[in-house]
């Protein structure tokens, strides 16, 4: 990871460590809808996203093709820290984010006359960020008269899919797994939600974070369990699989687990936290298919979506086809589609109807 200099060029892509994104999480939903049409029938769209630690911005092309997608991420600055400290990440992309947005036109070969939306992300996410991001994309929709639309994070994600996918079109079933997220939800149509499971406690992802640091790793943890429990066996550290009935989630319980089996191994050698690392993800992989296995059974659908920056994990990628097999085609998105990026706000942008540019830091999918 290179530390940049505020003045210093900006690469496309500046990140080789999947993230998390970190919102809150909201009360559970009904089903969700909203005109089904795109905002500006055609054209480039300018993504925005400064939800938590990416600064990005991006152009996509008729919300499918990628013209630019230009990412920094803050994982250096918030390290030493052991996660992200709010007030330092929305001061990081406050100072960078004018140079990104440069950027990302110079490399789509586009200017503002180009643009026929502007779209940047307006929840869930951690509220300074936030106004960061839909405060700079209001001031160029004023300053250029191009329309603007607020997006929501949680459906960026879904979008994400698409981009990898450019014939994916709903219905289709997703599954939407990150740091704040662990859901499963029904998209009849674009811009249609139905949320038909989700966690009660913690995420997948901040239960990966919290083992990380119950087992010594750094900053951030997914990936580092991700690495570990490569180089681990979870049959020799078998930990209990959560199971809740319905479609449902918990990992608190597993996390409890963990924290027992640390204090009775007392100072675990490498290969012991690597097989409990191991063992952790396994649990984890297997509870988030199991209801994703479930509710294919339940009501079968051609098109299955996991995504989130939990879908860069390299077990529940293998895992994902095997459960999935062929029942229906499963879309993941590329590694650099699952971690906050501002595509995918663009591509849901272009589909998912008009929305306020107001900054909701606990937005859930009815927004």
């Amino acid at each position: 990871m290179v530390r940049l200099h505020p003045l210093a060029p900006i690469p496309a892509r500046i990140r080789d460590e999947p993230g998390a994104d970190r919102g809150r999480r909201a009360g559970p939903p009904p089903r969700f809808g909203h005109e089904e049409r795109p905002v500006n029938g055609a054209g480039l769209t300018l993504g925005i996203e400064t939800s938590c630690d990416e600064t990005s911005v991006a152009v996509v092309e008729d919300g499918r093709r990628v013209r630019a997608n230009v990412i920094h991420s803050q994982v250096d600055l918030h390290r030493g820290f052991g996660g992200v400290v709010p007030e330092l990440a929305a001061r990081d992309h406050l100072e960078r984010l004018p140079r990104i947005l440069d950027l990302a036109l110079e490399q789509a070969g586009a200017k503002p006359s180009d643009l026929s939306l502007i779209a940047a992300t307006r929840g869930p996410g951690l509220v300074g960020c936030l106004l960061v991001g839909t405060g700079m994309a209001e001031g160029l929709s004023a300053a250029w008269g191009i329309p603007l639309t607020g997006v929501n994070h949680l459906w960026g994600h879904i979008y994400a899919a698409m981009l990898a996918q450019p014939d994916l079109e709903p219905p289709l079933l997703g599954l939407v797994v990150s740091g704040a997220h662990s859901d499963l939800v029904r998209m009849p149509a674009h811009a249609q939600f139905e949320v038909i499971g989700r966690t009660r406690d913690d995420a997948a992802g901040e239960a990966f974070d919290k083992a990380a640091r119950m087992l010594g790793l750094g900053y951030p943890g997914g990936p580092a369990m991700d690495r570990l429990a490569r180089s681990g066996e979870a049959r020799r550290q078998p930990l209990p699989r959560p199971s809740l009935e319905g479609l449902e989630y918990s990992f608190s319980g597993l996390k409890t687990a963990l924290l027992y089996r640390l204090r009775d191994l007392g100072e675990p050698d490498d290969q012991t936290r690597a097989d409990l690392a191991a063992a952790f993800e396994l649990s984890v992989v297997e509870s988030l298919l199991d209801k994703l296995d479930r509710a294919l059974d339940a009501e079968p659908c051609s098109e299955v979506v996991v995504c989130g920056g939990v879908a860069a994990n390299t077990l529940l990628r293998k895992r994902a086809k095997e459960v999935v097999g062929d029942r229906a085609r499963l879309t993941m998105p590329p590694l650099e589609l699952c971690t906050d990026n501002a595509a995918m706000i663009a591509a849901a942008g272009f589909f998912g109807g008009v929305h306020p540019a107001t900054a909701d830091p606990s937005l859930g999918w009815d927004g």
